[in-house]
């Protein structure tokens, strides 16, 4: 966490919570696109600890401590950010993974 940022190990707590519940909100349908949208904002918000990170060298309990795996991170960003975005987009039941089943989904949240 950048060292400007007030309760740091806080806030990492409060971001993993709300990665955690993103992911899980990808797989609710109706939530599914709001859950995106949150995502993506969370990984773009927690893009500067990553580069504070790679650029610091600061290592992490039962990580690796290997330059190459902060680097790694930074890229592996967009790859967040594009899977999040994939899922902005109306739900289709024949694409999109659900913990709810098909049946109890309204049609009027399918995609025509």
């Amino acid at each position: 966490m950048p060292p400007q940022l007030p309760y740091p190990l806080e806030l990492v707590y409060l971001s993993g919570f709300y990665e955690i519940l993103g992911g899980i909100g990808l797989l609710v349908p109706p939530v599914s696109q709001a859950a995106a949208w949150g995502l993506i904002a969370l990984f773009i918000a927690v893009f500067p600890a990553n580069i504070n990170m790679a650029v610091n060298h600061i290592q992490l309990e039962h990580i690796p401590d290997s330059p190459w795996v902060q680097v790694v991170r930074l890229p592996f960003q967009a790859v967040l950010i594009a899977w999040a975005w994939w899922y902005t987009k109306s739900y289709d039941g024949q694409k999109q993974a659900s913990i709810i089943p098909k049946s109890l989904i309204p049609k009027q949240l399918e995609l025509k």
